[in-house]
């Protein structure tokens, strides 16, 4: 009897790992399914630039408005209900942005999933943090974040595979065919991300209310019944004994003061700012822009196209290859041991890709003043970046006859933006190509998001002008590669570290008063620090390099170590009760 008691509670506790572990695949095709998707809906789509834009970035304002609110959504109405919700809206989209025949079904679709994905990353680690035993804590989250990057890995996969089905057809020289096969071809990419969304949905539906969200709303029977799908008897009855405790301590507190719980009072604060600060330095390690410009960094580090996606691919499956390892190891090595080994092997990766890119970069020439005489009167530039025209550009360097690279960095009024990086020896890249309708946000709420203190009126009337034109000689593909080894390590060390570890920081930090709202304004914090890195990396990158990018990402990255290592307790092994204890003193 009790070995079939022993066998229902572990196939449970496998099934809800499973429903949590798909909330992280939703997550990650969220973050990546729109960078194979987006290529062919250019081609296809009559959308400007700026329109196009903002249905990459609308998946972000989607979040950062479901963030807002989802800490007190899930207090309100419950942390399962509140998974089932953002699943259902992470279904509704597919079919909105697949079936779409305008830019409005395109953008309401996008902010949907957006604010899916805010959801499921505040949600989802608040619910496996107070579901799991402190033995499976640990593991369950790490799988939250091993299935995220998975999603990232097939995003990446599907749209390879997109990719070879559109060189084939290319190959029959039938435009009208090619056009028809790059329209399915951005609808299917969308329509194959479904059948885990109805998964996560039904799922949603059959696992267990979290028992402290029960037991805080007076229905103590039901939180004990919670934990008894997961959980012995006997350990059932002491972590009800330990909510009974910390709910009696909080309420004599409170008694005679009706001072209301806030995130100021000591015993909230310390645990907020150290989530807060891990969260934060974990944006800043770059590790978004690092994935997002992969193969960009690695074209300007010396490696071809087809060479710089490759890389792209291997950095995806080392992410999800090394994270298989970190969920083995959280619950063995603890978090403090593994954020603290993360972070500083990103330090050591940071700085060793940073020296390499400034050996180049210290060559590079600024030709700001001859490409704004192509500037034209209508305040447009084409031009075409070969070999001659980098000779040119170069004439008079030692290293002239070399192939090169060209990223021009503009501004119309106070909107500012980068041109792609081209090369003097790629033969098939189309001239670099500079407009209004390219850099300015279509709409003033845009614009909001992308410069709150810009002028979008006056950037509609005022000149181009040519901030900086940088010609920077190309790297051998040895450095190219040493640059992606780099970056692999990179990766590798983020993810048996920061890449599992934040989301367990993040939950089991924060006391169960506060949690779901602390949570929520964490995860606000962080995509503010997600949005400005976005918002300044092209930029920063163009004006002073690579080099400097990395070198700021590795000193922002001390101060994850420094937090990690010296201020960080260890939480492997402890009730959620006994992590909140250990802030208030009590042993």
């Amino acid at each position: 009897m009790n070995e079939n008691h022993g066998a229902t509670k572990s196939g449970y506790n496998r099934f809800l790992l499973l429903v949590a572990g798909l909330g992280g695949l939703l997550y990650g095709v969220d973050v990546g399914i729109i960078s194979g998707a987006l290529p062919y809906l250019e081609a296809t789509s009559k959308l400007n630039a700026g329109q196009l834009s903002f249905i990459v970035a609308a998946v972000l304002l989607g979040s950062v408005i479901s963030t807002l609110f989802a800490g007190a959504l899930a207090d309100w109405l419950g942390r399962k209900k509140m998974m089932a919700l953002s699943g259902i809206l992470f279904v509704i989209s597919i079919p909105m942005i697949a079936l779409a025949q305008g830019y409005e079904a395109l953008v309401l679709g996008r902010l949907l999933q957006g604010i899916s994905a805010g959801l499921i990353g505040v949600v989802v680690p608040l619910y496996l943090a107070e579901c799991l035993s402190a033995a499976n804590r640990g593991k369950g989250t790490g799988i939250f974040q091993w299935l995220l990057t998975f999603g990232i890995v097939i995003a990446a996969l599907i749209g390879l595979y997109f990719s070879n089905r559109v060189d084939e057809v290319a190959k029959f020289g039938d435009a009208d065919k090619l056009f028809a096969f790059k329209d399915h071809a951005w609808r299917s990419i969308f329509w194959v991300s479904l059948p885990p969304g109805i998964l996560f949905v039904i799922g949603g539906f059959m696992v267990a209310e979290s028992p402290r969200w029960l037991f805080r709303k007076g229905k103590k029977d039901a939180a004990r019944a919670a934990l008894l799908r997961s959980r012995s008897e006997a350990q059932a009855d002491i972590e009800l004994q330990e909510m009974e405790v910390t709910v009696a301590a909080e309420n004599a507190k409170s008694t005679g003061t009706q001072i209301k719980e806030s995130l100021l009072r000591r015993k909230y604060l310390i645990p907020f700012a150290l989530a807060c600060v891990i969260l934060a330095c974990n944006q800043l390690t770059g590790v978004n822009s690092i994935i997002g410009y992969n193969a960009t960094i690695l074209i300007q580090a010396g490696l071809d196209d087809k060479q710089a996606h490759s890389g792209y691919l291997i950095l995806t499956l080392v992410n999800f290859l090394m994270t298989i390892g970190a969920v083995v190891l959280v619950d063995r090595k603890g978090r403090k041991f593994l954020l603290s080994l993360g972070s500083a092997g990103v330090i050591v990766s940071l700085v060793c890709a940073g020296m390499i890119f400034h050996q180049t970069e210290k060559l590079r020439v600024d030709c700001k003043d001859a490409v704004q005489t192509l500037v034209t009167t209508n305040q447009t530039l084409t031009l075409g970046f070969d070999a001659p025209a980098a000779a040119n550009f170069l004439a008079g360097k030692s290293f002239s006859g070399q192939p090169a690279t060209l990223i021009v960095i503009y501004s119309y009024g106070d909107f500012r933006a980068a041109t792609s990086v081209a090369r003097s020896d790629d033969l098939a890249a189309k001239p670099v190509e500079i407009t209004r309708d390219g850099c300015l946000p279509p709409n003033k709420v845009v614009a909001f998001f992308s410069n709150p203190f810009a002028d979008l009126d006056a950037a509609r009337t005022a000149p181009l002008k040519i901030e900086n034109a940088l010609v920077t000689p190309v790297p051998s593909e040895r450095n190219g590669w040493l640059t992606a080894i780099c970056l692999f390590i990179f990766m590798a060390f983020f993810a048996v570290g920061p890449g599992v570890c934040v989301w367990l920081a993040l939950s089991e930090l924060m006391p169960t008063r506060i949690r779901s709202n602390g949570m929520s304004i964490a995860l606000l914090i962080n995509q503010a620090v997600s949005t400005t890195i976005a918002a300044v990396f092209l930029p920063t990158v163009g004006k002073y390099g690579y080099s400097t990018m990395f070198f700021a990402f590795a000193g922002c990255t001390v101060i994850y170590f420094i937090t990690a290592a010296f201020f960080l307790p260890e939480t492997k092994g402890k009730t959620l009760e006994e992590i909140e204890g250990h802030f208030e003193g009590r042993k």
